[in-house]
């Protein structure tokens, strides 16, 4: 298996050049079935970028007590990661589709061990966020392709059930990732500190990296598209004059090249979508091709996908600065506070694909209301409970809120991707990444921003109740916007 190379062989594209047929297979041995040790080995590479975006919550402190940071630093080692992440994506996709899916999964994952280690050793804080936009490069070429290969090599029931599986993987990790730094971090193992939440990937990079060589099977597109150089540049432009401002203003200070990157972001946006649909009617293959967005269920996707997104990692990133810096408590009882939350999503997601069987994207609906009702029972509890508040009074409201989680992220990317053929399934998958990070970072930088705003003179309890209000807001916009989802799931 190792050796196979898989071909792509569904129909064209809508934008496919003239002359090329408009549907039916195109001609090619059909794709081998991944086995179980395959598909584990890319759900660990899925894994890794996510645990890294929220592992290092927890660990902020200590790394400012150690490398003496500054909050503005300190932003930009979690906004760094983030905003190299959601540049690349697509381009990593696109890439994939073009030199072989497998090959760009084991260039990414050496290349994102290697940044770890970087990470890990970095002598300054300047170092450490050059290590970590780095690092967010190497996730980028490595995560389109998890997507694409199950897109790829798997058809029908089984199909769904890896595409589940990538969903339950996929939020497991960020809940995972901040429970994992508040144990690593407090474990000092060797007296490594803060530095064992990056080395840690270490390992586990070697192993998935010889399970990849042996298991997975590589793909690529039977149609292969060059580079869209203006594309990338131009939405590489746009997502950075959105995120990098409002990740490092309000610690900055927001001085004045944050409203000249601002003010760009429109203007670089609609350069963006004009070359891109440019391109799509001419029947070249841009980085992000209009016509991708004419199926329904990914556009709908997306657009549901981008307020849970910001309401979730807000919240991550609220909750980890609240129970370490309000309510005193260690990084490990911080990190165990949030286990219900695993759990409950994980039993979620296990449910998820026997319920979508039978109710369709109304699990999404219903997912959004449990959250809804978790989030407001964390909110009664730290009005109620402040300041004596621990791990057992959050416990009801974080599990329930896991478990209308589980029942959301997992279906809907499912959904996102079951209408994309399986030529553009570097492309749709990067799409789709780029849309849940850039979202995810925005969380950061928006509801974060809002919190850290606000606790100073309002105290944190009372900011921590407001960014919740806000969180319940963006969950109702969700759950109207599930309602327009495609009732069937494939």
């Amino acid at each position: 298996m190792s050796e196979a190379t898989v071909r792509t062989t569904t129909r064209p594209s809508p934008s496919a050049p003239p002359g090329r047929p408009a549907s039916g297979p195109a001609p090619g041995p059909a794709p081998a079935a991944i086995g179980p040790l395959g598909l584990f080995t890319v759900l660990l590479g899925a894994a890794l970028p996510l645990i890294d975006f929220f592992i290092v919550n927890v660990a902020l402190p200590a790394i400012d007590g150690d490398l003496a940071a500054g909050p503005a630093t300190l932003e930009l080692i979690v906004g760094g990661y983030g905003v190299a992440y959601a540049v690349l994506l697509v381009l990593g996709g696109r890439l994939g589709d073009m030199a072989g899916r497998r090959r760009l999964f084991l260039i990414g994952m050496a290349a994102f061990g290697v940044t770890s280690l970087a990470c890990g050793i970095a002598p300054t804080a300047w170092a450490l966020v050059a290590a970590r936009v780095a690092q967010g490069a190497a996730a980028a070429l490595m995560l389109p392709q998890v997507l694409a290969t199950i897109q790829a090599t798997t058809q029908g029931p089984r199909r769904a059930r890896a595409m589940s599986l990538y969903g339950a993987t996929a939020g497991l990790s960020m809940v995972a990732g901040q429970i994992l730094g508040g144990v690593l971090v407090a474990a000092d193992v060797a007296g490594s500190g803060w530095r064992s939440v990056f080395l840690v990937n270490v390992p586990v990079v070697v192993l998935g990296l010889v399970l990849a060589v042996r298991a997975v099977p590589e793909t690529r597109s039977d149609r292969p598209a060059s580079v869209d150089v203006p594309g990338t540049l131009l939405l590489a432009l746009s997502l950075v004059s959105l995120l990098l401002p409002l990740t490092e203003g309000r610690a900055a200070g927001w001085p004045l090249w944050t409203w000249v990157s601002l003010a760009v972001f429109p203007f670089a946006a609609t350069a963006f979508y004009l070359t891109e649909r440019r391109a799509d009617r001419l029947g070249r293959t841009p980085l992000v091709p209009p016509s991708l967005l004419r199926l329904q269920s990914l556009r709908r996707g997306l657009v549901l996908v981008v307020p849970f997104s910001i309401g979730f990692s807000g919240f991550m990133f609220v909750i980890a600065v609240v129970l370490q810096q309000g309510l005193r408590m260690g990084p490990v009882a911080a990190g165990l506070a949030l286990v219900p939350m695993a759990v409950a999503f994980f039993g979620a997601s296990l449910a998820g694909p026997r319920l979508v069987g039978r109710f369709g994207s109304r699990v999404v609906t219903a997912g959004g209301v449990l959250q809804a009702v978790g989030v407001a029972l964390i909110l009664l509890a730290v009005l109620r409970g402040w300041p004596d508040l621990g791990p057992a009074s959050l416990a009801p409201g974080v599990a329930v809120a896991g478990l209308g989680q589980g029942l959301q992220l997992p279906v809907l990317m499912r959904l996102m991707l079951s209408d994309v053929p399986a030529d553009r399934a570097g492309v749709g998958g990067g799409v789709m990444i780029t849309t849940q990070q850039s979202a995810l970072a925005l969380g950061v930088a928006t509801l974060g921003s809002l919190f850290l705003a606000l606790a100073p003179s309002m105290g944190m309890r009372d900011a921590l109740a407001v960014t919740l209000l806000v969180q319940l807001g963006m969950i109702a916009l969700t759950v109207l916007l599930s309602l327009r989802l495609p009732r069937v799931v494939r």
